[in-house]
């Protein structure tokens, strides 16, 4: 994408830009403390995505347009019919650490060429082996970079092409079963909230080869259904690596010695943009700040369907989990006993309800509600919401991964639900056999 003239910047976006930006460092002072306005971050980007709603695409619009209706109405709902408590100040903060997270990872822009990016020369990495590499680079360096490898590979490969079906399932699916077992996944810190019991050893053991499985049936799949001879993969070799390795490695360095006490997404929303600006700096302050400046007016406007999406979802999770929470707030349980059957019946309904258009974080929090787990049944209850986390998140078209594809390369999200039907069926069956062989092993 090449950066917009100056003299063609409109006021509006560039006004948006600015707050976007805002949004970013209000959100970086606030992993310091350093600002005790909590709900400042939401309305920077609401206003952003106000000032920015013409201009997002009719569809993306219509969709987000649908989903922030809904979440109001459900706190509506909840307020008139179940006189519950709503914090109507903090009703726009839903996604937003999401959303400040993908505005750090877009100043990778600024890494690299200083000079702009260029088509990278040579060959590609085709075929089976093209896409084994794409699967295997976004599932390795996912499982510690989260949402933020997708878009150092696929912004790579968009590079020669815009991206195919193919490799967008590619993505996809890298990313979303390193859910399985990766300890460093959004998924995992919720699970682990939920059941503090659990064996991590037994997890790992069932979870790290169910996600091998699944990228041989997505390589399988894919060879059989698309031509791929022409479609470029992700090459693994060393230049290809270098900067998703490096930023791995400074993760980990902050997530375990400098900073042991952020999430991942945390580290990553100050980590990347820190980094961009080092990297210019050689070049001289007046350089750095004109790279920022430009990325400020052009790109962060240009995120306005990923902003719109990310923030609409929030709203619609916080009112559609409020309004379960005012409805089912009883002491009853849903099951007397969470076994095999309980485990299979309650992934189903997970999955279920994430190709409906809801997140699994919303299934497995109402689950969790509803049980009452002795210490015994913690790690069953900790695989079966792992795996629909993982399994509804590749099929769902509101999840986080298919709404970053929407807003990011413009696929819909629909039509990467129908493309991960068949993928999804397949990986439900594999993990209700692991189900029941795990319930033999516990």
């Amino acid at each position: 994408m090449s950066d917009t003239p100056a003299t063609s910047i409109v006021p509006r976006r560039a006004l948006a830009g600015g707050l976007v930006l805002a949004g970013l460092i209000l959100q970086i002072a606030q992993l310091t403390n350093l600002f005790p306005l909590a709900h400042a971050v939401g309305y920077c980007l609401w206003l952003a995505t106000a000032l920015l709603w013409v201009d997002i695409p009719r569809r993306t619009r219509r969709q987000a347009g649908i989903l922030a209706a809904i979440g109001l109405g459900l706190l509506v709902l909840t307020r008139s019919w179940h006189d519950a408590s709503i914090d109507w100040a903090g009703i726009l903060d839903g996604n937003t650490y999401v959303v400040t997270m993908l505005v750090g990872v877009s100043f990778i822009g600024l890494i690299g060429n200083l000079r702009g990016r260029s088509r990278p020369s040579g060959k590609a990495l085709t075929g089976t082996r093209g896409m084994l590499g794409t699967w295997l680079g976004v599932h390795l360096l996912g499982s510690i970079l989260n949402l933020s490898t997708v878009f150092m590979v696929g912004d790579r490969l968009e590079r020669r092409a815009p991206l195919s079906t193919p490799q967008l399932l590619g993505l996809n699916r890298g990313l979303t079963s390193a859910a399985l077992w990766s300890p460093f996944f959004a998924s995992m810190g919720v699970v682990m909230t939920l059941t503090p019991a659990m064996h991590y050893a037994t997890i790992l053991a069932f979870g790290l080869p169910l996600a091998l499985v699944s990228g041989l049936l997505t390589v399988g799949e894919l060879s059989r259904r698309f031509e791929l001879a022409d479609t470029a993969g992700f090459s693994l070799s060393p230049p290809s690596l270098l900067m998703p390795v490096s930023m791995a490695a400074l993760v980990m360095l902050f997530h375990y010695v400098l900073t042991p006490h952020l999430p991942i997404v945390s580290i990553i929303t100050f980590l990347l943009p820190s980094v961009a600006l080092l990297t210019n700096l050689p070049q001289g302050p007046h350089w750095t700040l004109r790279r920022v400046h430009q990325h400020t007016l052009t790109r962060l406007p240009a995120m306005r369907g990923e902003i719109s999406l990310f923030l609409c979802a929030g709203l619609l999770t916080q009112g559609l989990s409020t309004f379960i929470t005012a409805a089912t707030g009883s002491d009853w349980t849903l099951f007397a006993h969470f076994g095999p059957l309980e485990a299979i019946a309650s992934f189903l309904a997970i999955v279920a309800s994430a190709v409906a258009g809801l997140h699994p974080i919303i299934g497995v929090s109402v689950l969790a509600s509803m049980l009452d787990l002795n210490a015994e049944r913690q790690t069953l209850f900790a695989f079966v919401a792992l795996a629909s986390w993982a399994v509804g998140t590749s099929v769902g078209p509101l999840s986080g991964i298919n709404l970053s594809l929407q807003g990011r390369y413009g696929v819909s999200g629909m039509t990467m639900m129908r493309h991960n039907l068949g993928y999804a069926a397949l990986m439900t069956l594999l993990v209700v056999g692991a189900i029941l062989v795990m319930e033999t092993s516990l």
